[in-house]
């Protein structure tokens, strides 16, 4: 099986392509290495990713219309696409909103138009996120749920990914299927993430601000078991069914609702050093609580994520040193 991964050196793109290239599958990756966060940490990645022979990297910004288009023509016997290749995070949608846009939504009709124009596809699965739910204070939050009032422009942007990708279903049959992530850590993470920066600040002996005074719960959701449902999505393309176009949403969460003070409280006793906290008011853009209704995934894909806290912290924060040299 042929598959593209889009953000192949990304924290979940990294992590999915390897467990496709493990199993035999032929992966291409893309990816433009932007400087976001570290590119040192994504060229470590990709760096583990070339050792298979069954796998191509193409530096490429999926923005670039007519790179995409290039890419389009010169690769047509692709399967499966997982689009992971997007702008992330809450709070520097704030500041460059237009990096938002031009990733996360005409990057994504890039990749849209790229996946009407191959023939041998046979599912697209692409990312979404939990923060399409905005303030929702109904938990924990349904795929049913109303997504119309987005609390970031990232979530805007997010949202807009998944109304396009079900007019493209819609209109040109196209098999397509949206995660919503419910905030993903684990190794090979993402620096602005919870888990590295408060990591990093505890081994630092520096100060972790706190939003919201700490009155904050987050859906944490282990890598190994994020990476276990986009592959079985990946392999379940959705089916039309009556007037509905083959496409479908689902939550991809564990399932529970962790504290963020005892999300610190797990990383001081892996690191076994107490945090300096400074207690802060609320983020713009953020949301109090997050927890994933994941009933539909379950049904659907198998889907059963089993990492608690406790179990990936250490892990985390053992690569963390290793990689790190702490």
């Amino acid at each position: 099986m042929s598959f593209l991964v889009t953000g192949a050196a990304g924290f979940i793109g990294f992590h999915a392509a390897k467990a496709l290239l493990e199993r035999g599958d032929a992966v291409i990756g893309i990816d433009n290495l932007n400087d976001y966060y570290d590119v040192e940490l994504k060229k470590a990645r990709l760096a583990l990713l070339e050792r298979f022979r069954n796998f191509t990297f193409h530096r490429l910004d999926i923005a670039d219309r007519g790179a995409m288009e290039g890419f389009a023509n010169a690769h047509k016997g692709i399967e499966r696409v997982l689009h992971l290749a997007a702008q992330a995070g809450v709070r520097y949608s704030l500041v460059n909103p237009y990096a938002y846009v031009e990733a996360n939504v005409s990057g994504h009709l890039n990749v849209l138009e790229l996946c009407r124009r191959l023939d041998g596809l046979s599912h697209l699965v692409y990312a979404s996120t939990s923060s399409v739910y905005g303030g929702n204070v109904k938990l924990p939050f349904a795929v049913e749920d109303p997504v119309d009032r987005p609390a970031s422009f990232y979530a805007a942007t997010k949202r807009c990914g998944e109304l396009m990708s079900f007019t493209y279903s819609h209109l040109y049959g196209l098999a397509a299927t949206g995660l919503r992530f419910f905030t993903v850590y684990g190794p090979w993470g993402r620096p602005d993430m919870a888990a590295y920066l408060f990591t990093r600040a505890i081994l630092g002996g520096e100060t972790i601000r706190v939003f919201n005074h700490g009155d904050m719960k987050r859906d944490f959701t282990y890598i190994d078991d994020i990476t276990e449902g986009v592959i079985a999505c990946l392999d379940r393309a959705p089916a039309i069914e009556g007037d509905d176009p083959p496409h479908r949403l689902y939550n991809i969460g564990n399932h529970r609702s962790e504290p963020l003070l005892r999300f610190i409280e797990v990383i001081e006793k892996a690191v076994g050093r107490k945090a300096e906290t400074e207690l802060v008011p609320m983020q713009p853009g953020e949301v109090k609580e997050t927890y994933a209704d994941i009933t539909a995934i379950q049904k659907d894909i198998g889907f059963n994520p089993s990492t608690t806290i406790d179990a990936g912290i250490p892990k985390f924060v053992e690569w963390y040193k290793d990689y790190h040299g702490v």
